[in-house]
């Protein structure tokens, strides 16, 4: 199936900004104790650095659809890259942790606009027929970012400067506004909505709360009863929310979505997916060094080996989606990645390094094509006039599913440590922790069964029965 050159040119431009943002979200991990002596301050305050930048997120990525409705899509986005560029900026010349956080804000608020807006600019400009083939494209640096972030960052941390770290995001900021607002159309819907300000500002008490309790909860960064008591807000939050949909007309986030049965697939199935492979940046690494001996420099190139798959994917997702359809790939891949999930619990020292590498590079082509498929099934039955409060919705739940996936995988590996009275962690609490996620990852499989076998085959071009 052909692409036109605009569709490619329009995805290559909207998946570099993605990167850019993914990119960020991990890149200082390894920056963190260089920067805490910058800043004087003690190594374990600095978590706030990545928190911030979370939260904003959180907060900010719901109001993204009726932003671009507004203003126009081409608008927003060259605006968030704006945003996040000036973000980028101040981060760099931050004397301080309290400036560096309320940078990292504004940084996360120009990300927020990023991510949602970024995909509309695509649903709204390519022709269903082409919507995988540009999807496939923004796939990628979902996977790439948050895994070459940590061996990025310490690469420039320990050759150059950890502000370069930010500062290198300038020149691309530019070139995205000047690439953007060449060649992406404007394309905006009329809507005479209102702004939601009360369900954005229940939804954004309700995520944000969600998201601090998620991350901090088992990791030590405050104590576990804080990190309760926002996970109990966040909860009650969400149910004051549920509550807030059946009163207005348009809420913020619409959970009615939800009765479209393709999007809920890609929704709740991709969540469950997404626990699952979102444990890799977190365990692996640290298996890596803890158990293996390898050094930070060594671990991470390994770690990034489970990303170059999904370079090989994008010319797979169109054919293997017209030859199997979304039903079948979303279930027979889903078992595949788990199991090459399940394969890293089995990982030990004495194995050859080309045998890592192989399951590793296995399992990023495939998750690489689960997402894909995910990204584009969840607008394949969406209205055209629903579309930018589905693109907020789902870059939500991906933002969760990804610290889910985190927490899950500290989850595992405290409890399992714990029950086997380890102070430390040992090759065997890694290797439950790697089972217990892929059981996670393998429940999307029960719910993408569920679809009929010619779902949304306009899209894939799949003509089976």
């Amino acid at each position: 199936m052909s692409v036109a050159p605009r569709t490619r040119l329009t995805a290559l431009i909207v998946a570099c900004a993605l990167f850019m943002q993914n990119l960020d979200s991990t890149v200082i991990s390894t920056a963190l104790p260089t920067m805490a002596r910058a800043f004087g301050e003690e190594p374990t305050h600095m978590n706030v650095a990545l928190t911030s930048y979370m939260l904003s997120l959180a907060v900010f990525i719901p109001c993204s659809g009726w932003l671009a409705d507004r203003f126009g899509t081409r608008t927003i986005f060259r605006a968030a890259i704006l945003v996040f560029t000036l973000g980028s900026m101040l981060c760099g010349a931050a004397d301080s942790l309290p400036f560096l956080v309320i940078s990292r804000v504004l940084q996360g608020f120009g990300g927020a606009m990023m991510v949602p807006v970024g995909r509309l600019v695509l649903l709204r400009t390519v022709p269903k027929s082409e919507l995988v083939a540009a999807m496939a494209w923004l796939s990628t640096p979902a996977l790439l970012g948050p895994v070459l972030g940590p061996p990025l960052g310490g690469f420039i941390v320990t050759y150059f400067s950890w502000r370069l770290i930010f500062y290198i995001n300038i020149p691309f900021g530019l070139l995205g506004i000047v690439l953007v607002t060449l060649f992406v159309s404007d394309v905006r819907e009329s809507t005479g909505a209102k702004f939601d300000w009360r369900g954005f500002a229940i939804s954004g008490v309700a995520l944000a709360s969600m998201m601090f309790g998620l991350e901090t909860i088992g990791r030590g960064v405050v104590p576990r009863e804080m990190s309760l008591a926002f996970l109990a807000v966040g909860l009650v939050g969400g149910a004051l929310y549920v509550l807030h949909t059946r009163l207005v007309p348009r809420p913020i986030i619409d959970l009615s979505l939800l009765r479209i049965p393709t999007f809920a697939v890609a929704v709740i199935a991709g969540t469950f997916f997404r626990v699952g492979i979102g444990a890799i940046p977190f365990l692996l690494p640290m298996m890596l060094q803890l158990t293996f001996g390898r050094s930070p420099a060594q671990s991470g190139m390994i770690t990034f080996a489970s990303s170059l798959g999904a370079l090989f994917m994008k010319p797979a997702a169109t054919a293997a989606l017209r030859r199997l359809g979304f039903r079948d790939t979303l279930v027979w891949n889903a078992v595949l990645s788990s199991f090459l999930l399940a394969l890293i619990a089995f990982f030990r020292p004495g194995w050859p390094i080309f045998l890592i590498y192989a399951v590793l590079i296995s399992g990023g082509f495939f998750r690489s094509l689960q997402f894909t498929a995910y990204n584009a099934l969840a607008y394949a039955d969406v209205p055209r006039e629903r579309m930018s409060a589905a693109t907020g919705f789902y870059a939500a739940m991906q933002q969760i599913s990804q610290t889910l996936g985190v927490s899950a995988a500290a989850a595992s590996l405290t409890v399992t440590m714990m029950l086997a009275g380890h102070t430390e962690p040992m090759m065997s609490d890694f290797s439950i922790a790697f089972i217990v996620v892929s059981c996670v990852s393998i429940c999307a499989c029960p719910l993408a069964m569920r679809m009929p076998p010619a779902a949304a085959t306009e899209l894939s071009g799949h003509r089976g029965t």
